[in-house]
């Protein structure tokens, strides 16, 4: 069963906006915005709705950088496609919500190793402005353990 997700990350070079996770899945993570894509909604309208909902923002110029694709050696039939938004520019301040906290990261800087371990794996290329497509296979769900991935460059995504 394919599940469609989104994720934004605002990107202001030479700073990125990144938001810890306070509850549910990946709890004590940092991450961009998003979640799942509602039956009767748009990726992007889907993009747009958790950015506002978590940040308390309106994002005026998303970019689509990267579709990744998640699976999970203990349940293959779940497949996880993530569609990885950058927002070059917005409306309002971020706020803290019950979900996330946002901070502000200098490019060198960001906390890889409290981010998913996929993250800097594509992070670095998605705050190059490359487009990419990408699988992961983890060992299981909510693991930090992949077992294969890649990383394909493209001009179109769609």
């Amino acid at each position: 069963m394919k599940k469609l997700l989104t994720l934004c990350v605002i990107h202001q070079s030479p700073r990125v906006l990144l938001a810890m996770k306070k509850r549910g899945f990946g709890t004590g993570k940092w991450n961009g915005y998003g979640g799942k894509v509602k039956e009767d909604e748009s990726i992007l309208d889907a993009t747009k709705r958790e950015l506002q909902e978590e940040s308390g923002i309106i994002g005026n110029d998303f970019e689509l950088l990267g579709i990744l694709t998640f699976q999970f050696k203990d349940n293959l039939d779940e497949l996880l496609e993530m569609h990885i938004f950058r927002l070059n520019s917005f409306q309002g301040e971020p706020q803290e919500t019950e979900e996330m906290r946002p901070q502000w990261f200098s490019q060198g800087d960001i906390p890889y190793n409290e981010m998913w371990c996929a993250d800097q794996l594509w992070l670095p290329s998605f705050l190059e402005g490359k487009k990419f497509t990408g699988h992961f296979l983890y060992e299981s769900h909510g693991s930090d353990i992949i077992l294969e991935h890649k990383i394909n460059f493209t001009d179109n995504l769609i």
